[in-house]
C-alpha cells in the first residue's frame, strides 16, 4: 500500500500561480510514477501531468508550458507549479502513483481544490 497526501491547493484568481504538493509513504517501488490528475467528463479522470524516478515527464497539452511537474526521490515527494492559470484549470487535482510508466495508476491521493476565479 503507498498513501499520498496532497496540499498546496487554494483560491487565486486567473493569471496567478500556485504549487501543488504531494507526499507518499508506505511500500514505495524504487522506480515509479508520479502525478496529477483533474476530472474529466464522463466520469473518469484525465492526466495533467506525470514524471517518473528518472525524470521522464509528460504533460497534457491543455497545460504545456504553463505547468512544470518536478520531484523529489529522497522525500518521495512530487510538486507541480502552477502559473498563468486559467477559470477553466479549476478543478480538484489528484496526486497518482504508479509501479510503472503511465497511464498505469496504482493509488490515488484525495484531492486538493484549485480554484481560478476573480
Amino acid at each position: 500500500q503507498v498513501q499520498l497526501v496532497e496540499s498546496g491547493g487554494g483560491l487565486v484568481q486567473p493569471g496567478g500561480s500556485l504549487r501543488l504538493s504531494c507526499a507518499a509513504s508506505g511500500s514505495i517501488s524504487t522506480t515509479n510514477t508520479m502525478g496529477w490528475y483533474r476530472p474529466a467528463p464522463g466520469n473518469r479522470r484525465e492526466l495533467v501531468a506525470v514524471i517518473s524516478t528518472n525524470g521522464r515527464t509528460y504533460y497534457a497539452d491543455s497545460v504545456k508550458g504553463r505547468f512544470t511537474i518536478s520531484r523529489d526521490n529522497s522525500k518521495n515527494t512530487v510538486y507541480m507549479q502552477m502559473d498563468s492559470l486559467k477559470p477553466e484549470d479549476t478543478a480538484v487535482y489528484y496526486c497518482s502513483f504508479g509501479s510503472t510508466w503511465y497511464p498505469r495508476t496504482d493509488f490515488w491521493g484525495q484531492g486538493t481544490q484549485v480554484t481560478v476565479s476573480s
